[in-house]
């Protein structure tokens, strides 16, 4: 819900806390702390009048182009921009694509210390950014790829060995590119798109009909089933996670369903990692 009165309220304290000097504004004697009402106006190219109702909680809901405005002009943090949005329209702002810059080494060392749990993080493109010593093992090796063919939709299906694991490929099809296309269309990420849309229709025609469908579907958890060459059916119980602070990126966990399962995985990771050696991390420095 917005609220008139405590968007006022926070455009207040914000402003009070501005060092108008550090602004090019003159360092006369102010009766109040921070930059005056027209001083923010004239940096928005907003009418002093309107931002003053806005502050009194009188002027109604400002457009988005307004609130960007006043947040460029006080150089807000984008978690400050994204809570006057929420004051005054009830949503964060249109979230802009920015292609994923790698992550932490504090976000590698979670998913190293899932040791018999398959967990990767991945893009709003569904680039595969990071993975753990499991994922290797259970999904595929993404080490052995090059950087723009870890992508979740080319492993699928344009990777004959891994759609021959898959116990259901139809169904796992279309749920991809369905969860896909809702991922795609939040991250605003309209160029990029049209490019692996392309490039995917054009080498898988089982890839260009499904997305002729248009269907949409959220995939936060669910049940993976693969037919291992090495040790046989693997079950995995899946769920997604926002990496706080990263909109840009996902992380997914896919845990064995049973002991059975759990003892699989751990059979196949001693067969592929017999000197128990350090947790995979993408080694090469790509991410």
């Amino acid at each position: 819900m917005t609220s008139p009165t405590a968007l006022g309220a926070y455009l207040r304290d914000r402003r009070d806390r501005l060092d108008p000097a550090a602004f090019g504004f003159p360092a006369t004697r102010r009766r109040t702390p921070g930059l005056r009402r027209e001083e923010v106006a004239q940096r928005a190219n907003i009418s002093p009048t309107w931002y003053t109702w806005l502050e009194q909680g009188r002027a109604g809901s400002p457009s988005a182009d307004v609130l960007d405005r006043i947040a460029k002009g006080m150089l807000l943090t984008k978690a400050e921009r994204e809570h006057l949005y929420m004051l005054a329209l009830g949503h964060p702002p249109e979230r802009r694509y920015r292609a994923a810059e790698g992550i932490t080494p504090r976000l590698q060392r979670v998913l190293d210390a899932l040791t018999w749990s398959p967990a990767i993080v991945k893009t709003p493109l569904w680039d595969v950014v990071a993975w753990n010593r499991a994922a290797s093992c259970v999904l595929t090796d993404y080490s052995k790829l090059a950087r723009e063919d870890r992508n979740i939709l080319k492993i699928v299906f344009c990777t004959p060995r891994i759609r021959a694991m898959q116990t259901d490929w139809s169904s796992l099809a279309y749920s991809v590119v369905a969860a896909f296309r809702a991922d795609v269309v939040r991250a605003g990420a309209s160029a990029e798109i049209d490019r692996l849309v392309a490039e995917l229709s054009a080498a898988s025609p089982d890839f260009a009909a499904l997305w002729q469908h248009n269907d949409v579907l959220q995939q936060g958890e669910g049940t993976k089933r693969l037919q291992h060459p090495a040790v046989g059916l693997i079950e995995l119980e899946y769920s997604g996670f926002a990496v706080d602070g990263r909109p840009d990126l996902g992380l997914i966990i896919y845990n064995p369903a049973t002991t059975g399962d759990l003892e699989r995985i751990q059979r196949l990771m001693a067969e592929t990692f017999p000197d128990n050696g350090v947790p995979m991390a993408d080694r090469d420095g790509s991410n």
